[in-house]
């Protein structure tokens, strides 16, 4: 199609200059050639609109995260890295100069110097790095579900365990005091359970535990507990002022998609809970990039997607924006695209006309533009080229534009295992970490608790020998099954379950 691009450049030069502090991208292009000096970026100010970086493998997708995460800690801004594919590990080092870099950047017009960045490593598995864990507590009762794969039933057993135990102020801090509570409220605790909240089901919790169990075999074990991760720690600076970047490293456990999105989850909740109202800042505080996005979504209720679009929306006044990376805008629920102030969207694959149908549809998600077929060139980007639209300085949708991405500066493949070893040997945050703690807790409380009611039991019945099976049984009445789904809702009001705990708990895990 004819183009008129008399305006091109007053358009782009308009569209993208901002007054306040700004991270340049990449240069713009037009009719597949780079316009040198016509510079893209985008502006602090509105980067706490949350953003997506999306196309298909191998387009140069986790180089754009590479890249924004290297010019946010250069403007002083900490950043959160959901690493899945272990990729981004080569930030803490410089990189190595290319002939084909020296290219890129003389076509965009901006320099290029290699440099590495600060980079804490952070791990829920094996890998090596800070240990990260979380209370069960924490989790609340419809991640701890969600973890689990339970149904309506069993969730609301799980419901009724949390609301025992902040009843009655018992911390429920790792795996092994949730199946204690489990085990009393069945057993010897029974009756006190059915007097006060309604029947439970044995059957119910035969499957609760045996979920349990089956997660304890993937190492989930690891990350409930504590120390708890403090969130205020993702926030630091190094000497030279610039934002560290933190990488939590899940490369050993990408067949296990629930246990790091409940746990990113986890600390999204966890973040939004302590963390204060920002209001209109200059600037972000701390930039969430969230790899395989779609694995966050896939399979979440209704319910659990309604708590995700609101975190999404009111996460942002806390400082905080929220990148999501995944293959295509189609793998983000509507309701959090619609969020999305930022969309960096790479190349696309047309092999068949279902492929070519979704295209025209991502499409319609940018602006138009006269320079440009959208639909057309999502599928005729180079790698490392993308189309680009933010919100500006105003709140106001830039100009659609063809960007040729700069370079990153760190090095574009992971660290050595040497290097991995310096890195977490010299970290502050190590020493602090990686040692469990096990102090008191529902485990030791109702372990006591069912030894004195075995002491005070009958002479005729045998001591020691009570039974303590939980599986079998039914649910008893459907009048039983309404108050478990009445306890579930009023745990799940908070914002993903763990917000919905009392100040109390709270507190007592921040002791």
């Amino acid at each position: 199609m004819t183009k008129d691009t008399s305006g091109f450049d007053r358009e782009i030069k308009e569209g993208y200059r901002f007054e306040g502090p700004h991270i340049a991208l990449g240069g713009a292009m037009l009719d597949g050639h780079g316009i040198k000096g016509l510079h893209v970026g985008l502006p602090l100010k509105t980067l706490n609109r949350h953003g997506l970086v999306a196309g298909a493998t191998g387009t140069g997708k986790t180089k754009t995260v590479q890249l924004m995460v290297e010019q946010l800690s250069a403007a002083g801004i900490p950043s959160l890295v959901m690493d899945i594919k272990g990729d981004l590990s080569g930030l803490a080092v410089p990189g190595s100069s290319h002939p084909k870099i020296g290219e890129r950047m003389q076509q965009i017009g901006l320099p290029w110097e290699a440099g590495g960045y600060p980079v804490e490593l952070l791990t829920i598995s094996d890998e090596k790095g800070v240990t990260l864990r979380a209370t069960v507590s924490e989790f609340g009762p419809v991640l701890f579900s969600r973890i689990l794969d339970l149904n309506e039933t069993q969730t609301g057993v799980v419901s009724m365990v949390f609301k025992y135990c902040d009843d009655h102020n018992l911390l429920l801090l790792d795996l092994k005091d949730f199946r204690m509570a489990l085990q009393y409220l069945t057993n010897e605790g029974r009756k006190e359970v059915e007097r006060e909240y309604g029947r439970i089901s044995t059957a119910s919790t035969g499957a609760v535990i045996r979920k349990i169990i089956r997660i304890e075999e993937q190492g989930a074990e690891r990350f409930f507990g504590e120390q708890s991760f403090d969130p205020d720690e993702l926030l630091r600076l190094d000497d030279q002022g610039r934002g560290l970047v933190s990488i939590v490293r899940l490369s050993d456990i990408q067949d296990r998609p629930q246990l790091f999105s409940t746990f990113m989850l986890s600390l999204l909740s966890e973040i939004y809970a302590t963390f204060p109202e920002e209001g209109d800042a200059e600037q972000p505080k701390l930039m969430f990039f969230i790899d395989e996005a779609h694995l966050v979504f896939k399979e979440a209720t209704s319910e659990l997607l309604d708590q995700i679009e609101t975190i999404v929306k009111l996460i942002r006044s806390k400082g905080v924006g929220l990148v999501f990376c995944t293959q295509t805008p189609g793998d983000i629920p509507d309701a959090v695209l619609s969020q999305l102030g930022l969309k960096i969207q790479h190349s696309l694959r047309a092999f068949t006309a279902r492929d070519r149908k979704a295209i025209r549809k991502v499409a319609e998600n940018y602006p138009d533009s006269p320079y440009y077929d959208t639909a057309e060139l999502l599928t005729g980007l180079g790698i490392g080229e993308a189309l680009l639209t933010a919100l500006d300085e105003k709140g106001k949708p830039t100009p659609l534009v063809h960007t040729l991405l700069r370079a990153p500066t760190s090095r574009m493949d992971v660290l050595t295992p040497e290097e991995t070893d310096r890195l977490v040997r010299e970290s502050s945050l190590a020493s602090k970490y990686n040692k469990a703690i096990d102090r008191e807790s529902a485990y030791e409380l109702l372990e006591k608790k069912m030894e004195q009611l075995e002491e005070e039991a009958p002479e005729d019945k045998p001591r020691g020998k009570k039974q303590r099976s939980v599986i079998g049984g039914t649910l008893g009445s459907t009048a039983g099954r309404q108050v478990l789904r009445t306890v579930a809702r009023e745990l799940t009001r908070g914002l993903l379950g763990a917000l919905g705990i009392s100040g109390t708990t709270r507190r007592r895990r921040r002791r």
